[in-house]
């Protein structure tokens, strides 16, 4: 009896540890960026012209010293494959290493194709809910490049796609629904959890990007628990991004729709 009553409350114990560390873990990267970008959806709610007449730089500059705004940049970037690692460590403290994760030795064949696959179904709906939602008043022109053309512009934008999509693959899709699937979680509660996180620090862009990016999580989340793959999602968010981010630059002045 007494042995069976310790075994219950060791696992109590390590499901109230368990809750502890997500909460931790998403108050120090997603979770507060989430609530970040509510108050600045009702913060350009209630801007004059409402949120259809605002917008938002996805990357911009921090000063006109070149250099020192390329080191504000790669902080930027150390700052999300921060948050990647305390995830990674955390998993591997608690006996779960990348391969676990999916994140074993990268097959380049299926999991760029998979990649390449994802960005297309994501990225092409993706741009037309934009536009829509644009059209309609409830998302912000967003801006995905509004860096100085300096010399290191190209680089410090690849960077930065590389770092969100790593980031957010990492923690928002492998850890989460490994620590929720810990806690007794069914597969879909856990992936309506995670797929409403990623909408929720997408707020800032509008209702129509907290709606794509829900999308986004239930895709990218249903294909990890499918497959135990992390590679094709972390590829295909990175091409996402790129595409987003240079082609930007690439159209900006040649096709009416981009600001």
């Amino acid at each position: 009896m007494s042995e069976s009553g310790g075994t219950v409350a060791d696992r109590l114990r390590e499901q109230r540890a368990v809750r502890l560390e997500i909460l931790v873990v998403l108050s120090v990267t997603f979770g507060l960026s989430g609530i970040n970008a509510a108050l600045s959806l009702l913060e350009s709610a209630l801007a004059p012209g409402g949120v259809g007449e605002q917008t938002v730089a996805l990357n911009s500059s921090r000063t006109s010293q070149a250099v020192l705004d390329l080191l504000f940049q790669l902080l930027g970037v150390a700052r999300l494959a921060a948050w990647a690692g305390l995830a990674l460590y955390l998993l591997w403290r608690s006996g779960l290493g990348p391969r676990a994760i999916g994140l074993a030795r990268i097959r380049f064949r299926p999991d760029l194709l998979h990649g390449l696959l994802l960005a297309a179904v994501i990225g092409f709906p993706g741009l037309g809910l934009y536009l829509i939602a644009q059209s309609l008043g409830i998302n912000v022109t967003i801006v995905p490049d509004a860096l100085a053309d300096h010399w290191w512009r190209m680089p410090a934008l690849v960077l930065s796609a590389c770092a969100n999509s790593g980031a957010e693959e990492i923690v928002v899709v492998a850890y989460l629904l490994t620590r929720l699937r810990a806690l007794g979680w069914s597969d879909n509660s856990a992936l309506a959890a995670s797929a409403l996180l990623r909408g929720s620090y997408h707020l800032y862009q509008g209702l129509g990007g907290g709606i794509g990016n829900v999308v986004m999580g239930v895709i990218f989340g249903r294909y990890w628990q499918r497959t135990g793959r992390l590679w094709p999602l972390v590829i295909a968010h990175a091409v996402i991004d790129v595409v987003a981010y240079i082609g930007y630059g690439v159209l900006r002045g040649r096709v009416a729709w981009l600001p």
